[in-house]
């Protein structure tokens, strides 16, 4: 029996397909899991279980994530939270890490990426003093592109007009390497 199975995670996203994919993985890996679909669920369960960790969704209906990640904070100190965007909304993600996430990630993403955001076996938040370092200009600028790309299916003339860009523009940039 892996030693892990003492250790809980958390999972609320709004997404049931993401939300019931990352809780399989996580428990194919040795995590106990307990899932989430809405601020409110994740206050209940959070309240309950004192969960060593969290994935978090920033954008649900009802209680937004930074809202949830705001009373989580008080709720379970020790809970050490990863935050989930689908908006690659950089001011977002650096709201998140100033109230007390330890890191962000974008989706689609799967449990290995959640699970190296939380720096593998890090402490738990309160006991981390780490200075978050923004992204820089072209990496924020790249994820973007990737993030409108992939809600475009790939169509790179609806992702040009989505993002007010030439079409060759856009394939210029592509054609180069992430920052």
């Amino acid at each position: 029996m892996n030693d892990r199975m003492t250790e809980t995670i958390l999972i609320v996203d709004d997404d049931e397909i993401l939300r019931s994919r990352l809780a399989r993985a996580f428990a194919d890996r040795g995590w106990r899991t307990e899932q989430a679909s809405c601020g409110e669920q994740a206050m209940e369960t959070a309240a309950r279980l004192q969960p060593d960790r969290a994935v978090l969704d920033l954008k649900m209906p009802g209680i937004g994530g930074l809202e949830v990640l705001r009373r989580l904070r008080d709720a379970s100190p020790r809970t050490a939270v990863v935050v989930l965007t689908g908006y690659g909304s950089i001011a977002n993600a650096v709201e998140a890490m100033k109230l007390g996430a330890v890191n962000y990630v974008t989706k689609p993403a799967d449990a290995d990426e959640v699970l190296s955001a939380f720096g593998g076996d890090a402490p738990p938040a309160e006991e981390r003093n780490d200075e978050y370092l923004p992204p820089s200009l072209a990496e924020a600028e790249w994820h973007h592109i990737q993030r409108v790309l992939t809600d475009c299916s790939g169509n790179i003339s609806e992702a040009a007009r989505l993002l007010d860009i030439p079409r060759r523009t856009l394939q210029r940039k592509l054609k180069k390497l992430p920052p």
